[in-house]
């Protein structure tokens, strides 16, 4: 099962997108847990993920999280806007995946 986290500003905005990108895995027959969480609490999570992507609002945390997961080998990269602002679960999902390949 692959471990997807989101992180937003509040955890609250990604809500809508984690139902779509769910959908999306259940079509796709992929097993994953897929989750939003505030940039705050990102940090509880790290040592139960595959994955993380960044909501375009809080891309600036890119390098920190990068360095903090880097030991991990856990990839982190920033939702493209254009699939944060259509909610394009399908693409998000996509893109988590490529980054685990």
């Amino acid at each position: 099962m692959k471990k997807i986290m989101l992180v937003c500003s509040a955890g609250m905005s990604t809500s809508l997108l984690v139902t779509k990108m769910n959908n999306a895995a259940v079509k796709k027959g992929i097993s994953a847990e897929i989750f939003a969480v505030s940039e705050t609490d990102a940090k509880k999570h790290f040592d139960n993920i595959d994955v993380v992507l960044l909501g375009p609002q809080v891309r600036y945390l890119l390098n920190k999280i990068e360095k903090l997961l880097a030991e991990k080998k856990i990839p982190v990269a920033v939702i493209e806007s254009i699939n944060y602002g259509t909610m394009n679960g399908e693409a998000v999902l996509d893109q988590a995946l490529r980054l685990l390949e």
